[in-house]
């Protein structure tokens, strides 16, 4: 049995990860200091693998020592309202939590996975973006934290493997949304969906027109596995998301149709360094993990605005 250790397990996909791993028949020990996810989310993990599961509060800044056989690193802040709140421990998080999670990689002898972010490529210059392209990053802005933090990250990934030989592989994730997104993290699926399913102004930053590329969380999962089973030569980065990209505005309009909605929208000022657009080139996920997304953005809105729906008591079933 592969003993495998998720940082950020707590989190909203970290969690998913978590279940999945679980069910495959590993043993799992999560991760995670809870400052921007949920026990609730892994309670479930608790009741149903035990002693199969194993949940540790611990801040990945400091040294974690354990046996394990894979680390999934998924610790940091995702959204901009969390990792802006307290951007120094967001690169403590990124930076830190990478080196002590690779040191741990390099004295086990496990394989350690880095989630990392389409944000390295910050308001891109090139579309769709492809792994190659070095991004259009502001290094002093306040997106920085996360931005850079990640980027950093990656290069210690590099660096672990080209001097120490460890057995690293880079994700770069692209948005990701499904059930078990908290209602209030900041992220625009889940900010469209609670504001339409009370009937609230459904509120856009910018005109409307810039657009994301929103990968349902069991494709993600999947990508994220089939990643961590490649041939150890085989580092990455690697693009994971759906290509299928689309307007804020028309996803507002799809939310406010699927949930059958009285909201309106209401457009306000761009935040500083927001990108305008975003879409993966998948063809080395295609080509090197034979992945590509089949949840569709309707089918997993749907299952999201459920999820919503039976967890928001304040919310009448429509």
């Amino acid at each position: 049995m592969k003993r495998i250790l998720v940082t950020g397990g707590a989190g909203f996909i970290g969690s998913h990860l978590c279940k999945k791993l679980l069910e495959m028949g590993a043993s799992v020990i999560c991760l995670d200091n809870f400052y921007s996810s949920s026990i609730l989310n892994v309670k479930h993990l608790l009741r149903d693998y035990s002693p199969q599961f194993e949940l540790v509060r611990h801040d990945i800044a400091f040294p974690y020592y354990a046996e394990v056989d894979e680390i999934y690193n998924l610790a940091c802040p995702a959204s901009p309202i969390h990792y802006q709140r307290n951007p120094i421990m967001t690169m403590k998080t990124s930076i830190l939590g990478a080196v002590n999670m690779l040191g741990l990689a390099k004295r086990t002898g496990a394989k350690i996975l880095q989630a990392s972010t389409s944000e390295v490529y910050g308001d891109p210059l090139v579309h769709p973006q492809i792994e190659g392209y070095y991004g259009n990053v502001n290094p002093i802005g306040i997106r920085s934290c996360y931005d850079e933090g990640k980027r950093a990250a990656e290069s210690l990934f590099m660096d672990y493997h080209r001097q120490y030989s460890t057995k690293t592989k880079i994700a770069r994730i692209f948005n990701t949304y499904g059930p078990g997104m908290l209602p209030n993290d900041g992220r625009v699926v889940s900010n469209f969906i609670v504001q339409a399913l009370k009937d609230e102004s459904i509120t856009i930053y910018g005109d409307g027109k810039q657009t994301r590329s929103f990968c349902y969380v069991s494709d993600l999962i999947e990508g994220l596995l089939l990643l961590m089973d490649t041939w150890d030569g085989f580092l990455g980065p690697v693009n994971l998301g759906n290509p299928v990209e689309i307007t804020m505005s028309d996803l507002a309009e799809m939310i406010i149709r699927v949930t059958y909605s009285k909201s309106t929208i209401g457009y306000y000022k761009l935040p500083s360094d927001d990108p305008t657009r975003r879409k993966p080139d998948i063809s080395i996920a295609k080509r090197e993990l034979h992945w590509e997304p089949t949840v569709s953005l309707r089918r997993g809105l749907e299952d999201t605005i459920e999820y919503f729906r039976e967890r928001n008591l304040s919310v009448e079933r429509i």
